[in-house]
């Protein structure tokens, strides 16, 4: 299953669209809601803590896919910084709401 980013691949420049960037906005709202809909039915700090890794998993294979396109074809290189704080700030907002402690 392709990612909503993923979608875009053959035409990178539509991601800069406010419509598009409002759609993928919203597709991650819609995760965001799926995996909370997951821990509710569930009521399991484990499947919590599955989503999430799940969802940290997939950012990083984001991020190398960016880097071996940015070798490969010239695109803008990947933001790390960027993504290793959002990154951060999406872990610890999550163990919070889920009152995980690390």
């Amino acid at each position: 299953m392709k990612s909503p980013r993923e979608l875009f691949n053959n035409n990178l420049s539509l991601l800069d669209e406010p419509e598009v960037m409002d759609l993928l906005e919203y597709c991650n709202e819609l995760e965001e809601e799926n995996i909370e809909f997951k821990f509710e039915k569930a009521s399991n700090k484990e499947l919590a803590m599955k989503d999430m890794l799940q969802e940290v998993i997939k950012g990083c294979n984001a991020l190398e896919k960016e880097q071996i396109e940015h070798e490969r074809f010239g695109y803008e290189e990947p933001q790390y910084q960027e993504s290793i704080l959002n990154l951060k700030k999406y872990i610890l907002d999550r163990c919070r709401e889920e009152k995980i402690y690390l």
